[in-house]
C-alpha cells in the first residue's frame, strides 16, 4: 500500500561531484544503468515521492548535467557548486537557491544522483516515517556486510543516534560498526537553513560534511533516529566502472524479475536484458540472448529472440521475431521478422508481413500481409498489401546526392535479383521478371522485363580458359558428349 507523500516536501539531489574514479569523459551521474542515467533513476525516485520541489545542485560539466536534468525535470531548481567542498556545503547551495531570502518550512530530503537503485517507494517511506516521529533530522540507514569506506552510524546505549562518523575520522572501534549512513537524510528545514552556517571543514579532508548536522542537532538536544531500509543496495553509491557494472546487473536482475512475477516468460534471465521503460504484455516470451533496449514495447503473445536487439521498437501482438537487430521500427501483429534481419529506423512492417533472413529495411512502410523473404535491402520504399518481393532484391534509393523513394502497390509479384532505381512506381498487381532493374514506372498488372534474350556462346571456355579448372572440365564434359554420340551411332 502506497505511504501518502509529506504535506510539504523538497527534495534535493547532489550531482555536482566530478567522479574521477570512472576515468571518463562523461559526468559520472551521466553514466546509464538499464536505459537511464543515474541521475535520472534518482530523479524518477524522487518524482515518486510528489515533493513541491526539486533542487539539482550541479557542479563539474554543469553545462551538461543541467542540460540533461532540465530534461527529465524541467520546472527543477538548479543551484551551482563553483568548488566541490564536501556535502554541506552544497546543500547549502541548494537550500539558498530555494529560499531566495525566504523562510524554510516543511521537510527537506537530501538524496544523491550516484544511487540508481534507488526506488520512489522507499523515499517515500523515509519521509513518512520521519514526519511521523516528528524527529528534526533522520538518517536512512543499513546494516551491511562490509561497510568499509561508509559513514558509520553512531549510537549510545539507550540506541539513539549520536553522530555519522566517515570511514576517515573513525576510530578502529567505530569502523567495526556495521550499521551504515545511506548518504539519504530528512530534515525539519527551518533547522537545516540555520545549521547549515554552522557546519565546519575540521576533518581529514576538510571539506563541510552535511552528516555534522547530526552531531550539531544532539547537542541541541533535537531529535536524531534513524529509518533502517531492509533493501541497503537501493543506496549504493556507483563511483568506477567496476560498480557501474555490479549496479546495471543487480537493476537488471531485478527488472526481469519484475516482468517474469507480472506474466513474461523469461527462458533465461541470465541473458535477457531489459532497460528501465520497457513495457511488455502479459505471455510474452522471451528466449535466450535477448535485449529489449529504450522505449520498447511488445504485445502480449509475442515471442522474440534467441538473440535479438530492440531499441525503441514496437512489436504488436502474436509476433515472432528472430536473431534480428531492430531500432526505431515497428512490427505489426502476427507478422514475423528473421532470422538475421537488420530493421533500421522508419520501419514498419504490417500485420501478418514478413522480412525474412539477412533482409535490411530503412524508412520502409510493408504493408499487412507483404513479405520480403530473403536476402534484400529495403531502403525509403512503400510497399502495398500482400506483395511479395523476390530474393536478391535492393531498392536503389540513393543516387549520389540525394534519397529517393520507391513505390510498390498492392498483390505484386517481383522476381528474384531486381533492382528498383528510385524514384519508381509499381502498380497494383504489378510483375517484374527475375533479373530486371526497373527504371521507369510500371502500370499496374504489367510485367516489367529489362534483360535481352539469353546467349549462349559454345566453346568459350575452350578458347579463353583452355588452361584452367574451367577449360579442362569444360573439354571433358564436351568429349564425353562426342563419346556418347559415337556409342549412339550417330
Amino acid at each position: 500500500m502506497a505511504r501518502p507523500a509529506p504535506h510539504d516536501l523538497t527534495v534535493i539531489v547532489l550531482a555536482a561531484g566530478g567522479g574521477t574514479r570512472m576515468k571518463s569523459k562523461t559526468m559520472k551521474v551521466l553514466h546509464p544503468v538499464a536505459g537511464r542515467s543515474m541521475v535520472g533513476h534518482v530523479l524518477a525516485a524522487a518524482q515518486a515521492v510528489e515533493p513541491r520541489r526539486i533542487v539539482a545542485v550541479v557542479g563539474h560539466q554543469r553545462e551538461q548535467v543541467a542540460a540533461h536534468i532540465r530534461s527529465l525535470v524541467p520546472d527543477v531548481v538548479l543551484a551551482v557548486q563553483e568548488t566541490q567542498d564536501g556535502t554541506g556545503h552544497a546543500v547549502r547551495m541548494a537550500m539558498e537557491a530555494v529560499l531566495d531570502g525566504g523562510a524554510a518550512r516543511g521537510t527537506v530530503l537530501v538524496a544523491y544522483g550516484d544511487t540508481p537503485l534507488l526506488q520512489g517507494e522507499s523515499l517515500r517511506a523515509f519521509a513518512a516515517n520521519h514526519e511521523a516521529a516528528q524527529r528534526t533530522v533522520s538518517i536512512l540507514s543499513g546494516i551491511v556486510e562490509d561497510p568499509f569506506g561508509l559513514g558509520r552510524v553512531i549510537r549510545n546505549h539507550e540506541g539513539d543516534v549520536e553522530a555519522i562518523v566517515e570511514e576517515k575520522d573513525a576510530t578502529p572501534e567505530q569502523r567495526e560498526i556495521r550499521e551504515i549512513n545511506s548518504g539519504i537524510l530528512a530534515f525539519d528545514a527551518e533547522f537545516l537553513a540555520e545549521v547549515l552556517p554552522r557546519i565546519g571543514n575540521d576533518n581529514a579532508k576538510g571539506e563541510y560534511y552535511l552528516t555534522d548536522a547530526i552531531g550539531i542537532a544532539r547537542e541541541d538536544g533535537l531529535t536524531v533516529g534513524a529509518y533502517a531500509l531492509d533493501d541497503v543496495m537501493q543506496t549504493e553509491g556507483v563511483n568506477d566502472r567496476a560498480q557501474l557494472a555490479r549496479a546495471g546487473a543487480e537493476m537488471n536482475r531485478r527488472i526481469v524479475d519484475r516482468w517474469m512475477r507480472d506474466g513474461v516468460t523469461v527462458m533465461d534471465p541470465a541473458t535477457t536484458w531489459i532497460e528501465a521503460d520497457v513495457v511488455l504484455a502479459q505471455d510474452v516470451t522471451l528466449l535466450p540472448g535477448t535485449q529489449l533496449l529504450g522505449a520498447t514495447v511488445v504485445a502480449e503473445d509475442a515471442v522474440i529472440g534467441p538473440d535479438t536487439t530492440l531499441k525503441d521498437c514496437e512489436v504488436g501482438a502474436g509476433a515472432r521475431v528472430v536473431r534480428t537487430h531492430g531500432e526505431l521500427a515497428v512490427v505489426g501483429g502476427g507478422a514475423t521478422v528473421g532470422p538475421f534481419a537488420y530493421l533500421r529506423p522508419g520501419t514498419q512492417l504490417g500485420a501478418g508481413g514478413k522480412i525474412g533472413t539477412f533482409v535490411e529495411t530503412k524508412n520502409a512502410v510493408i504493408g499487412d500481409g507483404a513479405k520480403v523473404p530473403h536476402l534484400s535491402y529495403v531502403g525509403d520504399a512503400e510497399i502495398g498489401e500482400g506483395t511479395n518481393i523476390g530474393a536478391g532484391t535492393i531498392f536503389a534509393n540513393y543516387d549520389g546526392v540525394a534519397k529517393h523513394r520507391t513505390t510498390i502497390g498492392r498483390h505484386a509479384k517481383t522476381g528474384s535479383n531486381n533492382t528498383f532505381v528510385a524514384p519508381v512506381t509499381l502498380g497494383d498487381g504489378a510483375g517484374t521478371a527475375g533479373g530486371t532493374v526497373v527504371r521507369r514506372d510500371v502500370p499496374p498488372g504489367a510485367l516489367a522485363v529489362s534483360s535481352g534474350p539469353q546467349r549462349n556462346l559454345e566453346g568459350w571456355a575452350l578458347r579463353k580458359r583452355a588452361d584452367t579448372a574451367q577449360g579442362q572440365a569444360a573439354a571433358a564434359a564436351t568429349e564425353g558428349e562426342r563419346d556418347v554420340s559415337h556409342d549412339d551411332g550417330s
